[in-house]
């Protein structure tokens, strides 16, 4: 081979070498076993085991940078998966027998015994991504650990036949790594999380009368010392605590409706968008293998002229050929590529239409009581103030 034939060769070489590049990126790894079976308690547990769960509203996370990954998503869209995917965790987890009463509430409300959140990390349909952290009442984390279940057109389709949720081994996982965890406490420590909880509630309430009951370091509380059985003030802060959990309870109908009216398009749009991926995805992979057998067509005519020198008149045929039919084969293939567009469209306008039908349902709940209106977290925060004057009017004491 001689110095002036180098760079003829070098030149596909390196064309095929960026196609393979573009058909080799990875998607993310499956972390969840799509066979996940739900954890379900064999038999009753007794009360001095279960612990109240709340549920966070998940914290919506940000969109991908890139508008090829993003294509269409939007904050309206997630603002309200923000809402149903934690609902879908409140469920799972209630029906499991491993827990006290499981609520929904807005995000960075106290006095929880075990407060889940969580942040959505990626949802487009068919991958569903989200980090998970549980704290109880003492401070202690549980774990952090994020969970990522990705579903196939297919799959998709199969499983929503029977009207469970796609998504479900995502969820049947988090709440069977929860009551593993909750397993391995004693009663002792189960008792000092409902006790913390209950008196981290009264110090919120009233933090001249009872923040003294409780030391804290570093986020991390421990019970110092107990009120008295008939400690008539700290009788007054169980009953409006009581009061507390009737407006959640409240709270979570409003929740449950949201979801309800969310399901079926929100169901839609997840089958429609994952059947559009999937389209998409077959025409790229289409393009790419068009194109490297292009390419590689034309590396086999450089070899045969290379190997014959232009002598033989059958090797320059087979030569020609090789390199009209490996140019109509990269051509083709960019010929597929202009056809994605059509898909990537139809995605983002699905997104758009989705959008649009997600916002109002986020918007506003309305509430009756003492005039609360607004969202639903705007409600709750009212509420927590109406306590706190409550408190101060039955008491005669500062509530904050």
């Amino acid at each position: 081979m001689t110095m002036a034939t180098r760079p003829v060769y070098l030149a596909p070489l390196l064309l095929l070498f960026a196609l393979l590049q573009g058909c080799s990126t990875l998607g993310p790894a499956r972390t969840v076993d799509a066979g996940t079976p739900l954890n379900r308690a064999v038999t009753e547990l007794p009360d001095e085991q279960l612990l109240d769960v709340w549920v966070e509203l998940f914290d919506p996370g940000e969109l991908p940078e890139d508008e090829d990954q993003a294509m269409g998503l939007s904050m309206d869209i997630r603002e309200a998966e923000a809402r149903y995917l934690p609902e879908q965790l409140r469920t799972t987890m209630e029906s499991t027998g491993h827990w006290g009463a499981v609520r929904l509430v807005p995000r960075d409300t106290t006095g929880s015994e075990l407060l889940v959140r969580g942040i959505i990390l990626e949802s487009d349909g068919e991958q569903l991504a989200l980090q998970i952290t549980a704290l109880d009442a003492t401070g202690r984390q549980w774990f952090r650990r994020t969970y990522r279940e990705e579903i196939e057109y297919a799959q998709y389709t199969n499983r929503g036949h029977n009207g469970t949720e796609v998504f479900q081994p995502l969820y049947n996982t988090i709440a069977n790594d929860l009551a593993e965890f909750r397993a391995k406490l004693d009663t002792g420590e189960t008792t000092a999380i409902r006790r913390v909880a209950a008196l981290r509630f009264a110090a919120d309430l009233a933090p001249e009368a009872f923040a003294g009951y409780l030391e804290t370091d570093r986020d991390k509380y421990k019970v110092v010392h107990l009120p008295a059985a008939e400690d008539p003030m700290y009788r007054r802060v169980q009953a409006i605590r009581d009061r507390d959990f009737l407006l959640i309870d409240t709270l979570n109908g409003h929740f449950d409706n949201f979801t309800r009216q969310m399901e079926s398009p929100y169901t839609e749009w997840r089958k429609a968008r994952s059947e559009e991926a999937a389209a998409l995805r077959k025409l790229e992979r289409d393009a790419w293998q068009r194109k490297l057998l292009g390419a590689a067509a034309i590396l086999g005519a450089i070899a045969v002229e290379s190997s014959n020198n232009g002598n033989n008149a059958g090797s320059s045929v087979l030569r020609d050929v090789m390199v009209v039919g490996g140019v109509y084969a990269i051509k083709s293939g960019f010929d597929k590529s202009s056809e994605t567009g059509i898909h990537r469209d139809a995605i983002t306008e699905l997104d758009e239409s989705f959008s649009s039908e997600a916002r109002p349902m986020v918007v506003e709940v309305e509430g009756e009581t003492h005039e609360l209106t607004g969202s639903a977290e705007v409600q709750y925060t009212k509420w927590r103030a109406l306590l706190k004057r409550i408190y101060a009017s039955e008491t005669g004491l500062a509530g904050s």
